[in-house]
């Protein structure tokens, strides 16, 4: 037996339910006079309007014909759940609002249909007190569920990175299969541009390869034979060939989508204090209701008022507002949220958020701008920094090296005018050399200027550069040393002040990132994070996350890559940057959709609030029907102003929530 369920197609039956019941209850509502439903959509009061006349059609029966398809399509779902909860005996809010409206409904129908059946004088029928909760809860529950549904969607876009096809040779002849058909020990060619299709290593040819993506370094990394590849991650500018080591399940790419699956099938702390609610409260609630019709009946002899205590008690405790209570704050929160570029997928994190003690960072593009940029400039043997950028530029004008468009955009806004090189010659994990204006120039790393025997006589200024993480790399001229030149990803403007601002909320913050242990000290230096954590695979990063959370800390991790997307997903909320990758953003709970790690103090100021909010919702949503519920079992509320107490507990519950709107973050 197939027991999969597709989330795509359980939310379109919820939605069909939902209309078929919002729909019915908003027939009812302009019958009305538009007053009664009105109540969810921000209304403060209830008025009763006479249905009108309609000729051969009694008002009754209308109602019946109206209510009939709501009761039983869109409230099939609570029915369902009605059904489980008995058979593990246990009792739900799908249990008392299927008690609820089910009483209602076969009430009004005996009236309707067999007057004499009851000794019941008040001939009043209940169809719309049903139809309305099935609306209120309905509409809460597919509320909820939508924003949810969007999560199972980071797994399809974690594969979607894969290549669809590879290219390999076999028998010395080239062929394009289908990429998951790769075997290990497969000898694969990758042309600029293309992406790696499975984990292997080089075998011939060179290159620079962004693998940003997966490690969270900013800068490509120079691969030469013997280099290992990654699958998904891109080829920027050399032919290479490798041999696949690893295929299918067992390549890191598969390993960060097992993660993510791991780690997203939690339930919500919320959800689950409702169903702890619940097995609570619907018990006592039908043992008072089944009290009071008996105590009327066997004790005083009347049967009317017991029956109509009976139903009363049911209504007044049917909680549609609890259905509202998590989705009205959430829906305002999110709303404020959205104003202030901040995007929250859900209640449960909500609910954690409240419980922060550490907020972990990725650096590259979430501390960082997550790309190269020139830092410093040092001219020396009397070259000024013009012609320092102008020697280094000119060589490095026809390269796509991350690291020399850094150079070439820095010459450009300086309006230097670059020259094209001739004799040009790429030194293979070294540098390059090239002839500029009749001069021979060599622009690299040490091995280079080793190579061509120049002496290095700037070791300390290099040092003291590549201590803050900073990448040096030396220009000579006619075979002497004319100045060093720093590239290195720099920091965002609001990095400091953020990580300044969740102290002050008493959050311990830590750095987690791939790239090396000093350049992630210098930048954590910078910014105000006491705690670095380098050298990091992506799988290593979630298991960092669950070390900190056995701890008994509750913790947040704070990404872009794809690469953050396990850690995300482990957190106990996932806050990912919005100018970030699409996988972040589908994996964590919280989306900042500024590039302004600033929002990252605010996301948890709203967090805080909203949860508030939410809590003070399940109060005042069973408020004001527990404490009808007395009144309604001694008989002196009639299940109409049962009703009516039931969309005043709707009402608290909305414009509680609206009071979010007031709450300032910024």
């Amino acid at each position: 037996m197939n027991t999969f369920v597709n989330p795509e197609k359980e939310l379109g039956k919820l939605k069909k339910r939902m209309y078929v019941a919002v729909s019915g209850a908003l027939i009812l509502a302009i019958l009305r006079g538009g007053l009664y439903l009105a109540l969810a959509f921000g209304a403060v009061a209830v008025t009763w309007v006479p249905f009108p006349q309609i000729p051969f059609l009694s008002w009754g029966m209308l109602l019946f014909i109206i209510v009939t398809p709501v009761q039983f399509i869109g409230g099939w779902t609570f029915y369902v759940g009605a059904y489980h909860a008995i058979k593990r005996r246990t009792a739900n809010m799908d249990l008392l609002i299927s008690i609820g409206t089910l009483v209602a409904y076969f009430y009004s129908v005996t009236v309707l249909f067999f007057p004499g059946a009851l000794p019941v004088k008040e001939r009043d029928v209940y169809f719309e007190v049903s139809a309305v909760i099935i609306a209120f809860v309905l509409l809460g529950k597919y509320m909820e569920e939508a924003i949810k549904k969007r999560s199972s969607a980071a797994v399809r876009k974690l594969l979607d990175l894969r290549p669809a096809m590879a290219r390999i040779v076999k028998d010395g002849v080239e062929t394009e299969i289908p990429a998951n058909q790769i075997q290990v020990e497969d000898i694969l060619i990758i042309k600029p541009g293309e992406k790696i299709p499975t984990d292997g290593v080089v075998i011939e040819g060179t290159s620079a390869v962004d693998e940003k993506m997966i490690t969270g370094e900013s800068i490509p990394i120079d691969k030469t034979v013997g280099s290992e590849v990654i699958g998904a991650t891109l080829n920027k500018n050399g032919l290479l060939r490798i041999k696949a080591t690893k295929v299918g399940k067992e390549t890191a790419l598969s390993q960060i989508v097992h993660i993510v699956e791991e780690a997203q099938a939690s339930t919500g702390h919320i959800q689950r204090l409702v169903d702890s609610i619940s097995a609570k409260f619907v018990p006592v609630v039908v043992s008072i209701a089944v009290g009071s019709f008996f105590s009327w009946y066997f004790i005083f002899g009347n049967f009317i008022t017991g029956l109509l205590s009976f139903v009363a008690v049911l209504i007044i405790a049917c909680p549609c507002a609890m259905g509202i209570a998590t989705p009205a704050a959430l829906m305002v929160g999110v709303g404020k949220g959205a104003e202030a570029g901040i995007l929250i997928r859900g209640a449960e994190y909500l609910e954690r958020s409240q419980k922060i003690k550490t907020i972990v960072f990725d650096k590259t593009g979430t501390l960082t701008k997550g790309e190269p940029s020139v830092t410093d400039l040092l001219s020396l043997n009397n070259c000024v920094d013009t012609q320092l950028l102008e020697f280094a530029g000119s060589v490095e004008s026809g390269s796509e090296h991350p690291l020399a468009q850094a150079i070439i955009k820095e010459a450009k806004a300086r309006n230097i005018s670059l020259q094209n090189p001739t004799q040009f010659e790429a030194v293979s994990g070294m540098g390059v050399k090239a002839i500029v204006s009749s001069k021979q120039i060599l622009f690299g790393n040490r091995k280079l200027m080793l190579k061509f025997g120049i002496p290095i006589d700037v070791e300390q200024q290099m040092t003291d550069l590549e201590s803050q993480g900073k990448t040096v790399m030396i220009v000579a001229v006619e075979k002497e040393i004319a100045g060093l030149i720093a590239v290195a990803d720099t920091l965002k403007e609001s990095s400091a002040a953020a990580i300044s601002s969740l102290k002050k909320l008493g959050i311990e913050t830590v750095m987690l990132t791939g790239d090396n242990e000093k350049t992630a000290r210098a930048v954590a230096q910078n910014v105000g994070i006491d705690k670095v954590i380098a050298n990091v695979l992506p799988a290593e990063k979630a298991n960092v996350i669950k070390k900190l959370q056995l701890e008994g800390k509750v913790v947040a991790m704070v990404g872009d890559g794809i690469n953050d997307a396990p850690a995300l997903a482990q957190a106990d909320i996932g806050i990912a940057i919005g100018s970030g990758s699409d996988i972040a953003k589908e994996t964590g709970g919280i989306i900042l959709i500024k590039d302004d790690i600033m929002d990252v103090a605010r996301a948890v100021k709203l967090s805080r609030a909203t949860m508030r909010k939410i809590k003070q919702n399940l109060f005042w949503a069973l408020a004001y029907n527990t404490g009808a519920i007395p009144i309604a079992a001694i008989g002196l509320l009639n299940p109409i102003i049962a009703a009516a107490a039931m969309a005043l507990s709707s009402i608290s519950v909305i414009a509680n929530s609206s009071l979010l709107k007031r709450l300032k973050i910024t």
